[in-house]
Formats: C-alpha cells, sequence, structure tokens
C-alpha cells in the first residue's frame, strides 16, 4: 500500500488519486447540499411548530434503515438509468434523516420558558424561530450535518458500482483484480477524508456556536 501511495503514477491523470478525491468531494456535496436543502426547512418547521414529528421522523429512520446498496438498485430501478442521478438519490436518502432528525431535537428542546419570554417580547413566530430557536439550536444542526456527512462521504464508494468514479474505485477495481494494496489505498483515503471533513465541520460549529450553547 506504501509503495502504491508514493508511486507519483497514481497521483496524476484523470484517473489519478487526487482527480478521485476531487470526484468523491463531488459526489458527496452534492448529495449533502440537497439533503440540506431539504431536511433543513422540514426539520425547522416540525421542531417550531411541533406537527408532524412522529411521522416525519419515523420515515427518516426507515430510510436509514436501508442499506446503501439497497437504496442505490432502488434508485436505479426508479430512473431507469446507470450514472450520478441514482447515486445521488441513495446518498441523499442517507442524508436526510440525521439532519431532519438533529434539526427538530435542536429546537424541540428550546426551553418553553424562553419562547415564552421572547412571545412576551413582542416577538413573532418568525422572529421566534430565527433569534431564538435557531441559535439555542444551531450546536445539534451542526451535529446532524456532521454526521449526515460522514454517512455520505464513507457511502459514496458505491459510485463505482455504476461506473462512475470517486475512490470507491479503487476498492471496486482492487478487489476485481485482486489488488489489495489498491483496495486498501481506496479504503484509507476515504477514511482520512471522513476525519478531514468531521474535523472541518467540527471547526465550522466552534466558529458559528455561541459559546455558552456549544455541545462539545
Amino acid at each position: 500500500m506504501w509503495q502504491y501511495l508514493t508511486d507519483s503514477y497514481n497521483w496524476s491523470g484523470n484517473e489519478g488519486i487526487w482527480a478521485r478525491i476531487l470526484q468523491h468531494l463531488w459526489y458527496t456535496f452534492a448529495a449533502l447540499g440537497l439533503s440540506v436543502v431539504i431536511a433543513l426547512p422540514i426539520g425547522l418547521r416540525i421542531g417550531h411548530t411541533r406537527r408532524g414529528a412522529f411521522l416525519a421522523i419515523n420515515l427518516g429512520n426507515a430510510a436509514r434503515a436501508l442499506p446503501s446498496l439497497g437504496l442505490l438498485m432502488i434508485a436505479v430501478l426508479l430512473t431507469n438509468q446507470i450514472g450520478f442521478l441514482p447515486v445521488l438519490i441513495a446518498l441523499v436518502a442517507l442524508g436526510i434523516p440525521p439532519i431532519l432528525a438533529s434539526t427538530y431535537a435542536g429546537l424541540s428542546g428550546v426551553d418553553p420558558a424562553t419562547i415564552d419570554a421572547a412571545r412576551g417580547m413582542g416577538m413573532t413566530g418568525r422572529e421566534i424561530l430565527t433569534k431564538v430557536e435557531i441559535p439555542i439550536g444551531l450546536p445539534l444542526i451542526i451535529s446532524g450535518i456532521r454526521s449526515a456527512t460522514l454517512q455520505i462521504v464513507s457511502t459514496a464508494t458505491i459510485a463505482a458500482l455504476v461506473s462512475l468514479g470517486g475512490l470507491g474505485r479503487y476498492v471496486v477495481d482492487g478487489l476485481k483484480l485482486r489488488d489489495f494494496p489498491q483496495m486498501f489505498t481506496g479504503a484509507l483515503l476515504v477514511a482520512l477524508l471522513a476525519i478531514v471533513l468531521d474535523a472541518v465541520f467540527a471547526l465550522i460549529g466552534r466558529i458559528t456556536v455561541s459559546q455558552g450553547l456549544k455541545i462539545g
């Protein structure tokens, strides 16, 4: 594996390690961005109104329980194509539950007395959401996005199963060729990428969350 990593040939070109890392990041952030766009507003809505929580959270947990390969096959059948779209659908299905659950938990955990005090000061429902509930729930919201990121970046290797790129190519191609150094390299790079992204979101959390609200 060390020889594979230190060979400059394996780092260059359209199929080199740098190119595969960029492809993997593209799959990850495309799915993460869409997951946030879908799950965050729903989580804010049900957390603020306390309505529909049971249905939304349980549907999310049911999607989380499905195996990633099964989700990919379902997405391929639904879209009737092999390529980026079914991979995106499968990854988004895995990214939505942690964001949805954490956003709801962050808002629903706000002390009712705090909300009553804000309402007594004349704040509207929107102002309570944006100025009270979201800032207080932000640590859990960011925690959910971190969890979704780890879930997506580690699962994005399935893109290689439908002839796409990313770091999963090393695992799939290495298994096919019985090239174990290549397989281990792919697995190691995915793990390192997950650690780096988790550290980035941890840093974002430290910067954006008020000192009195940090949860570690």
